[in-house]
C-alpha cells in the first residue's frame, strides 16, 4: 500500500539499498567522495531514485571538491521542495523531490553564476539517465 506522497515503506526497503533508504526516507548523508557520481562527468540527466522524476541537468553540475554531487540550478522550482533544517546547531535549507518527498540534501549560496547556488546532493539519492555521446 503507497501514500499518497510515493511508494510505501516496505516497498521502499526491498527496491533501494540499504544507503538509498536511509538517504532518502531518513534524511540520511552518505560520506563524503563515496557516492556514485560526486566525480561523474557523463552527460545526462538525474532523476530521483525514488519515483524517477527529473530533477537535475548534467549541465549545471560542477566540481565543488566537496565530496557530493553539486549542481547551481534544478530543472525548476516545481521539483525541489526548500525546508528549513535546524539540525547540527545550523539553519540550512534542505532540499526534497517535490513529487515524492524524498531527501536529497541541501541548498548553499555559494555557488557559481548564473545563480550562486550550490545543491549538495547525495549520490545515493538519485539516479542518472545518460545522454549518448
Amino acid at each position: 500500500m503507497s501514500d499518497k506522497n510515493g511508494p510505501a515503506t516496505e516497498e521502499l526497503k526491498l527496491r533501494l539499498t540499504p544507503t538509498q533508504f536511509h538517504v532518502t526516507q531518513q534524511a540520511g548523508t552518505e560520506r563524503p567522495f563515496s557516492g556514485e557520481f560526486w566525480d561523474t562527468t557523463d552527460a545526462g540527466t538525474y532523476h530521483c531514485v525514488v519515483c524517477e522524476e527529473q530533477l537535475f541537468d548534467s549541465d549545471t553540475k560542477f566540481d565543488a571538491h566537496c565530496g557530493w554531487p553539486s549542481f547551481y540550478e534544478s530543472l525548476g522550482t516545481d521539483k525541489i521542495e526548500y525546508i528549513t533544517d535546524r539540525t547540527l546547531g545550523m539553519a540550512r535549507t534542505e532540499v526534497r523531490c517535490a513529487n515524492c518527498k524524498a531527501h536529497l540534501g541541501h541548498v548553499f549560496p555559494d555557488g557559481p553564476q548564473p545563480t550562486g547556488n550550490r545543491y549538495c546532493i547525495n549520490s545515493a539519492s538519485l539516479g542518472l539517465e545518460r545522454r549518448p555521446a
